[in-house]
């Protein structure tokens, strides 16, 4: 029998301890990796495992119109959200979804039954009515669940359709301010998260999780809604009145840039955009349509020939026999047989052709182009919407003597509107080019602070001060004397140009009896406030010229506009030259206190409407002092006793 020394044996022992440290060493070390180091990563994906989330969307930011006023917002309108595990009676829960919700059976059916954690029916499950949210709480099925939802409203309908834009399903923005500035306005989702087991069973005993979703931000925007509203209803009476291919309007604060309204023709309803066609809420035409300015281009061409000293618009004169001579062409004034000799402030009112050619040609190609291009034209303007167009202006090689002629007109050039309202926004408020922008503030939901402003972007100066003090008066008689006469608003002081633009068709032949008339205006002239551009597109029965039917329609918009926003009415402007068949108006005299027996006199201009009994006038209706077409109604009321507001007042 081998005898084993006692040294072997505390070898062999201190060999197993060592062994047996080892071996528990390395299991502390894995112990300890596991609950130091991936404790929490394997915590979660057990916490995941176990757990089933319901997303909650946040609710889109608002946006708001200058005071406040909500103009894309939000409604309730929950989603229904499935776990299908929970279902106790697939069959009868099917049945019921079917009916609420409007589809087969067999569809509900396949929703309820998939071996999914959590499902949605897509679309007729979500953003459901208020009906259609009562019927499921009051069914109380098991498994289905109604997350907080809500999908955008656009109280004004189809006003401003396509500067809002709208958003989809998921509430993600699609066109407009609702995409460009989708981010902010989205906010961040929440969610309730609950606990299963591995057949899906919910585990009451465990807390449900809730993390609440953050609300997108609140933009504040440029937008004046009563402007916009005046806006919106002189365009329909338009369309209605023209039966035109197209219609647009804008209007900017020239001394910002801020746009206080703009909107097209035809628009459409942004919480049913899918029912029209996408060429009609792709087409936002102030930004994104080109065609030739025609005369309301003039002023630019004016604009340069003041600064550069090349004309004194009451001392130089030009002859007009009709036409001019450029370059072998003979370019046409729209009036035949011309205007005959007349001062170039007259030039400008009767918007003559050869006399703005005549200017173009002493400018040169150089000079003139120079002006064109640091107007702003040629380049987007960087408004912060999507489809901007650049226009077209003649590349310098291709300029000739006929292209800076036509140029110096408005026509063979082509501009976006935005460009041409932010040009002689330009030329009228002192000569600063601004960056047109409708996003003014961002505003935090909760607390209404304002977390960001947006500034006035000043671009470059353009033109002095003088000149822009001398082209507002150049413009303001083209409204009181020359061709923008319609413009006319009493009490305020308008400046104005005119445009008649003919259009290129298929063949790239300028087409008959089919124009793009316009009509550019600002107020009041000394210091204005507001410039309204108005296009209509291929009006229909009527004269197509600018002075005739768009330059009312801007009168109307300036002067309505001018009253909301709290503009008081002046009489220092020019007066108005009347020509026939038009009249001058008549201002309504004071009848207060007056006998019946004195209205005699005044009734060759005006008709009086009588309301109640007796000998005495004690109240008028419009008040004294307001300018009545000839022929206006004046309403007075009548009683036995002389006890008018006048006496009362006195």
């Amino acid at each position: 029998m081998k005898r084993v020394s006692a040294v072997t044996v505390r070898k062999r022992i201190v060999t197993v301890f060592l062994f047996g440290l080892l071996f528990f060493a390395i299991i502390d070390v894995r112990l300890g990796y596991v609950q130091f180091i991936i404790g929490d990563k394997l915590s979660g994906m057990a916490n995941e495992s176990w757990s089933r989330d319901i997303e909650f969307e946040p609710e889109r930011g608002n946006i708001l119109d200058e005071n406040g006023e909500v103009l894309a917002g939000n409604v309730t309108a929950p989603t229904i959200m499935i776990a299908p595990r929970q279902v106790e009676n697939p069959q009868e829960t099917a049945e019921r979804l079917a009916e609420i919700l409007n589809i087969p059976v067999d569809e509900a059916y396949k929703a309820v039954t998939q071996d999914e954690r959590i499902i949605r029916i897509n679309p007729e499950g979500r953003k459901i009515t208020d009906k259609q949210e009562q019927a499921l709480r009051t069914l109380n099925l098991k498994g289905i669940y109604l997350a907080k939802d809500s999908k955008r409203h656009y109280p004004y309908g189809n006003y401003l359709s396509h500067v809002l834009g709208f958003a989809g399903i998921d509430n993600q923005g699609l066109m407009g301010l609702e995409l460009y500035y989708d981010e902010e306005l989205s906010g961040e989702s929440g969610s309730l998260s609950y606990y299963s087991d591995a057949k899906g069973r919910r585990l009451e005993q465990l807390a449900d999780v809730y993390k609440s979703p953050q609300d997108g931000l609140n933009l504040k925007t440029t937008i004046n809604s009563k402007v916009q509203t005046i806006m919106e209803r002189e365009l329909d009476l338009a369309v209605a009145k023209y039966n035109p291919d197209g219609a647009l309007a804008i209007a900017v604060n020239p001394k910002t840039g801020g746009v206080l309204g703009m909107t097209t023709r035809p628009n459409f309803n942004p919480e049913n955009y899918q029912e029209v066609e996408a060429e009609i809420y792709n087409r936002n035409l102030p930004i994104w349509s080109t065609y030739e300015p025609g005369s309301t281009f003039k002023i630019i061409t004016l604009a340069a020939a003041l600064e550069e000293d090349q004309v004194d618009l009451e001392e130089d004169r030009f002859h007009d026999d009709g036409d001019i001579e450029v370059g072998g062409a003979h370019l046409h004034c729209w009036k035949s047989g011309g205007h005959g000799s007349q001062t170039y402030l007259e030039v400008v009112q009767n918007s003559c052709n050869p006399g703005f050619v005549n200017l173009g040609v002493e400018l040169g190609k150089e000079k003139l182009f120079s002006y064109i291009r640091n107007f702003g034209f040629g380049t987007k303007t960087g408004i912060d919407l999507q489809g901007e167009g650049n226009g077209i202006l003649f590349k310098p090689e291709n300029v000739g003597p006929v292209e800076l002629a036509t140029t110096a007109f408005g026509q063979g050039v082509s501009v976006t509107p935005i460009q041409q309202v932010m040009a002689v926004a330009a030329a009228v408020n002192g000569g600063n080019l601004y960056e047109p922008y409708i996003a003014s503030e961002w505003i935090d939901p909760r607390t209404e602070e304002v977390v960001d402003t947006f500034e006035p972007n000043l671009k470059r100066r353009v033109i002095s001060e003088s000149t822009s003090e001398e082209l507002r008066h150049a413009l303001e008689s083209v409204v009181a004397k020359g061709t923008g006469r319609p413009a006319y608003v009493d009490g305020y002081r308008v400046g104005g140009k005119t445009g008649t633009a003919q259009k290129v068709g298929p063949d790239g032949r300028y087409m008959t009896n089919n124009h793009v008339v316009s009509f550019i205006g600002f107020a009041p002239a000394d210091d204005p406030e507001i410039v309204v551009y108005v296009a209509i597109d291929n009006p229909k029965d009527t004269l197509q010229f600018g002075g005739v039917v768009t330059a009312p329609i801007v009168g109307t918009i300036i002067g309505d506009s001018l009253r909301a926003m709290g503009v008081e009415p002046r009489e220092d402007g020019m007066d108005k030259d009347y020509l026939w068949p038009d009249q001058p108006k008549v201002e309504v005299p004071d009848l207060i206190g007056l006998e019946k027996s004195d209205l005699m006199e005044y009734m060759t201009n005006l008709s009086i409407e009588t309301n109640g009994t007796g000998d005495y006038i004690i109240d008028q209706a419009p008040k004294p002092g307001v300018k009545l077409e000839q022929g206006g109604k004046v309403r007075i009321y009548l009683s036995e006793n002389n006890n008018s507001k006048k006496n009362n007042r006195d």
